[in-house]
């Protein structure tokens, strides 16, 4: 039996870890069936906001992936979402590689069309990445994408929670004014998707800031090798630098892209079909279709010993990755996560970096000479650490109750 939080998700298993949190397959004792469970690893004060912000987010379209609900348990909180198990897109193209170009342009509406989504509810997703778009298990049938991961995503309008010089994100995958330091919008988001796009078409990632040079220097660029004339028109006005010449909206981009795709030669009757595996692979010892399983004879009560506590399930391990054209072998464990690396290359992290300073900074201010303070009187130093130790006390108590 896994760890219970709040009477109601038992964790059976890691599927997966993010710069945030470890993602569990968990069994949710109210609704009888499996979720995926994001345990928040750090308790620090902006991790602790970031975890606000993402449980209040409720988005209801078959392409988002948003929270869906959330415990807290002693120190520990987590959120809850559908558990989807096909993998990510990194799993996908390390699977097949560059994927046939209408398989591509499904999955690139689907994307779109969920941006629309949260775009409509005033949210700009700043992390969009192969990683955090996960697919269904549909096998060889029509693939069905959910973005997901809005860890650090932010409604316009909002106060940020870092510094105007910090950039967060993916590295790679950032658009050109945000290196500048511009305000998160929509056209940030869009010009993720167009990378994605060409990883998809591609099956490798691309290099953002070549990209940008190349539009620099000759305006719009030729389509890169694999790529269909038609969908270049539509991907490359995602990725041009200047976000007042991309699309408006991604449901602007929706449209082109239909008129592109009745552009394409038919698809070859001799293709093998590209097939979405099951990543999560079996459950663990102790939970079944149904749940966990119970016990055949309940244990015998010990009155003398205290109840051993389930271990916390940090730290998680890294998943291992699925084997290329096939679903993860019996008795694998978990298996590759939904929400875990790419098989064959290492995790592309969220992360953040400072702006660079001016390039002349002020001078610094004159030096002023010390002032001496004189010290307070024994009575009111006593009054004010007394004051300061009931603060203490007081927020403690609080921190344990959240």
């Amino acid at each position: 039996m896994g760890e219970v939080f709040a009477g109601r998700y038992e964790l059976a298993d890691p599927i997966g870890r993010g710069g945030a949190g470890a993602v569990w397959r968990a069994w949710d004792h109210r609704r009888h069936r499996y979720v995926a469970a994001k345990v928040l690893l750090h308790g620090d004060a902006h991790a602790l906001l970031r975890f606000v912000r993402e449980q209040a987010l409720r988005i209801d379209h078959p392409h988002v992936l948003a929270p869906a609900g959330w415990a807290a348990d002693d120190d520990k909180v987590l959120l809850t979402m559908d558990l989807v198990a096909g993998g990510s897109l990194a799993h996908l193209i390390g699977d097949y590689g560059a994927l046939p170009p209408r398989f591509a342009c499904t999955l690139l509406d689907q994307l779109l069309s969920g941006l629309a989504a949260v775009h409509a509810e005033g949210v700009v997703h700043r992390d969009v990445k192969p990683a955090n778009i996960l697919l269904e298990a549909t096998g060889t049938g029509r693939p069905h994408l959910r973005l997901s991961d809005f860890g650090i995503s932010m409604r316009k309008g909002e106060p940020r929670l870092t510094g105007t010089d910090l950039v967060v994100g993916t590295p790679g995958y950032f658009a050109p004014e945000q290196l500048t330091g511009a305000e998160p919008d929509f056209p940030c988001d869009l010009f993720a998707a167009g990378l994605v796009a060409l990883y998809l078409l591609q099956g490798r990632r691309p290099d953002s800031l070549a990209l940008s040079g190349q539009f620099a220097a000759q305006g719009v660029p030729a389509a890169p090798e694999g790529v269909p004339a038609p969908l270049w028109d539509v991907i490359s006005n995602l990725l041009h630098p200047d976000p007042g010449k991309r699309f408006r909206t991604a449901t602007g981009a929706r449209k082109a892209l239909a008129e592109a795709v009745l552009l394409l030669p038919s698809p070859d009757p001799d293709e093998d079909p590209v097939e979405v595996f099951d990543q999560l692979g079996p459950l663990p010892a102790g939970f079944g279709p149904d749940g966990p399983s119970a016990p055949s004879s309940p244990p015998a009560p010990a009155p003398s010993r205290a109840p051993s506590r389930v271990p916390s399930p940090e730290p998680v391990p890294a998943p291992s990755p699925a084997p290329p054209h096939g679903p993860p072998a019996a008795g694998s464990g978990a298996g590759a996560g939904a929400f875990g690396p790419p098989p064959g290359r290492g995790p592309e992290e969220t992360d953040g970096f400072h702006l660079a300073p001016p390039s002349s900074p002020p001078p610094p201010a004159p030096a002023r000479p010390p002032r001496r303070i004189p010290p307070p009187p024994a009575a009111a130093t006593a009054a004010i650490l007394s004051a300061a130790l009931l603060c203490f006390a007081v927020g403690t108590w609080a921190l344990t109750r959240i």
